[in-house]
């Protein structure tokens, strides 16, 4: 059964992306507080995805050994930031990861999607949308905007890292240009205007 087959033909359903630390939460948080739509987060999915003794979780430990738990967790999560640095710094890792993770994620969004058929609205926050390839579960596609500069600055002072780690990391996503060309709606949110708010009204 195609994709297609699972989903509610009449259902908006709105993916959510942009690149790393572009400002998605504040508009996240926005629609949360005043829309009553629901949202399914991929960020949220994956940790689920991930907890320990799921068959994720122990692929994980599998591949990469004892290394990614959190030393400081009584459960032996994995610790994310750990995993995070390795799969930005290898490409084979994170190739790995993301053809075991992405399938999954992709599967369950469409099982709540579903779950959720009653719904003419459901917001999908995905933030690698394009590079996963999960258009095809979305009936639009709202792009998140800001400059590079301030992507960086605002990746220095959320995972206290040095810029040249942050445009590195920036770099191994999709460039603005290109998700552009494949988006409905962009949403600025490089200035203090919020002139995001305004779309947002007019669309839901």
């Amino acid at each position: 059964m195609g994709i297609s087959h699972k989903l509610i033909n009449n259902q908006r359903r709105i993916g959510l992306t942009g690149g790393i630390a572009s400002g998605k939460s504040t508009i996240i948080n926005y629609i949360q507080t005043n829309k009553k739509i629901p949202i399914l987060d991929a960020d949220n999915l994956s940790r689920e995805l991930t907890k320990p003794n799921t068959i994720v979780y122990k692929k994980i430990l599998d591949h990469f050994g004892n290394k990614v738990i959190d030393k400081n967790s009584s459960g032996r999560e994995i610790n994310r930031k750990v995993l995070r640095n390795i799969i930005f710094k290898d490409a084979k890792s994170r190739d790995w990861i993301q053809k075991l993770l992405h399938p999954l994620i992709k599967e369950k969004i469409i099982k709540d999607c579903y779950q959720y058929k009653n719904h003419k609205i459901i917001l999908l926050v995905i933030p690698l949308l394009f590079e996963a390839k999960f258009e095809d579960i979305c009936t639009e596609i709202w792009l998140v905007k800001c400059t590079e500069e301030q992507q960086i600055e605002r990746l220095v002072r959320r995972d206290k890292i040095s810029e040249e780690e942050a445009a590195a990391i920036i770099k191994l996503q999709l460039n603005f240009e290109a998700k552009q060309k494949l988006s409905d709606v962009i949403l600025d949110n490089s200035d203090d205007t919020n002139q995001w708010i305004y779309k947002i009204k007019e669309l839901i």
